[in-house]
């Protein structure tokens, strides 16, 4: 046998090695783990029910107009659309027929009972690192307590053979081995606490914390590359910059981040998008004691090489100019039409109620994703119990690209903000960002 022949063969034989470790990957590295759950300790189905909002997983599993977790939310991928799937216990086409080890492994590992690998939109490289106890605490609240709902799961739009599962064994084992929680003995017990949530069930970095070329979190805790929770665009959305730097959360104060979390708004700030979903769904049922860790963690997170650690206002020169009516500036026309009504001319809003412009980290920050989608397209604050209210804003998508660029830009470096422009490319791709957003799948709604 010649050296050529050899070569190939031994390539043939490690690829086939390669791809069967691959395929039972899973079953190799991480074995099944057996519990007995008593399903009738309230105390305990009331610590899952209390977890399942800390998860946040009704935002993901409940799709607009349908029943609780009983799936069809439509989820945009670079690939095509993937659907949520059906967690209540339904026997059919729920989860009811899981065992213990059957969720936990596909809560913590990604890998359903029938060795079908998920897709990480299901958040398990982060919830690896909760705890027994808490994954035992959520299987008998969704087992004992959520009701059951006969809803077929919906099939993703990804075509074949980008749809195939298999080579996200390959996927699992570069970016979501077994780990462990590690907490810093460093920090006190309310950032240690703050750090198991934002790492774990809150899965912060999920939305957060930039992707890389396998579409994996570039980080998944705080090290020394500071991208973890450095911010990401995510459909359209930009999740910001979360670290204690010049355009993430350095003018925030914790209890800012509090408020903000409990409420969906602040005197300067509201929440919209996936982030008013976060809110209604989750940290809004959290207790002040985990949302002052979440706060006291985030605080403590150190800005990244060569960055800032504190913003820096420019001078306000744009409050004098439009109460003078100087609307000579590019965007100073369409403001005081369209905008200065609510938000006002010093860009300060109503407190509460419309947003700040000015000193409001949403709007000087790195990616303007975020203000060009809610201008385009509207958005609300989430509904909570803490405001009598839950403000729209409506959609200005009528206005030429050119006029919305303008507008944006001229807010963007209003009022002592300063930051990139908006440009009328940045308007065209968003309209068709927005144009494409998938249709959830929720045939009860209709009912």
């Amino acid at each position: 046998m010649n050296t050529l022949k050899k070569i190939l063969l031994a390539g043939a034989a490690a690829f086939a090695a390669a791809f069967l470790i691959a395929w039972s990957t899973p079953y190799w590295y991480v074995p099944r783990l057996e519990a007995e759950v008593d399903f009738a300790d309230r105390e305990l189905i009331a610590r899952g029910r209390y977890l399942a909002h800390a998860g946040d997983c009704a935002a993901c599993h409940t799709a607009p107009g349908g029943k609780p977790f009983a799936g069809g939310l439509g989820m945009q991928t670079p690939l095509g659309t993937i659907y949520s799937t059906n967690i209540t216990p339904d026997k059919d086409s729920g989860i009811g027929h899981y065992s213990y080890a059957d969720f936990e492994r596909a809560v913590r590992r990604g890998l359903r009972p029938d060795g079908v690998h998920l897709y990480p939109a299901m958040p398990y490289p982060s919830y690896v690192i909760v705890e027994d106890e808490d994954i035992q605490a959520l299987y008998a609240y969704f087992m004992s307590e959520v009701a059951a709902v006969s809803k077929a799961n919906q099939p993703s739009t990804i075509p074949w053979p980008l749809n195939m599962r298999w080579p996200l064994g390959w996927w699992q084992l570069a970016y979501a081995r077994p780990r462990s929680f590690e907490p810093d003995p460093e920090h006190d017990a309310s950032v240690r606490r703050g750090a198991y949530l934002v790492e774990g069930l809150a899965h912060c970095g999920a939305c957060h914390t930039p992707r890389g070329i396998g579409f994996q979190e570039t980080a998944l805790r705080d090290d020394a590359s500071g991208r973890f929770l450095s911010g990401s665009v995510l459909e359209g959305w930009y999740a910001k910059n979360l670290r204690g730097e010049d355009r993430g959360l350095s003018t925030w104060s914790a209890d800012e981040i509090v408020n903000f979390l409990k409420t969906g708004r602040t005197a300067r700030s509201a929440a919209f998008g996936s982030m008013a979903d976060v809110i209604a769904h989750s940290t809004r049922h959290l207790h002040d004691g985990d949302l002052r860790a979440i706060a006291d963690y985030l605080k403590q997170l150190p800005p990244r090489k060569g960055r800032e650690a504190r913003w820096t206002p420019r001078e306000d020169t744009t409050t004098a100019a439009l109460r003078a009516g100087d609307y000579a500036a590019r965007g100073a026309l369409q403001y005081v039409e369209h905008c200065a009504l609510c938000h006002r001319l010093d860009g300060r809003g109503a407190p509460r109620i419309f947003p700040a412009l000015a000193d409001n980290s949403i709007v000087f920050a790195e990616d303007p994703s975020s203000l060009i989608q809610v201008t385009l397209a509207g958005g609300s604050m989430p509904r909570t119990p803490h405001d009598r209210m839950a403000f729209t804003m409506p959609g200005f998508a009528h206005l030429a690209d050119r006029e919305l660029a303008d507008l944006l830009t001229f807010i963007r470096n209003g009022w002592g903000n300063h930051a990139s422009g908006v440009s009328v490319r940045d308007i065209h791709q968003m309209r068709r960002e927005i144009a494409h957003k998938p249709t959830h799948y929720a045939p009860e709604a209709q009912q």
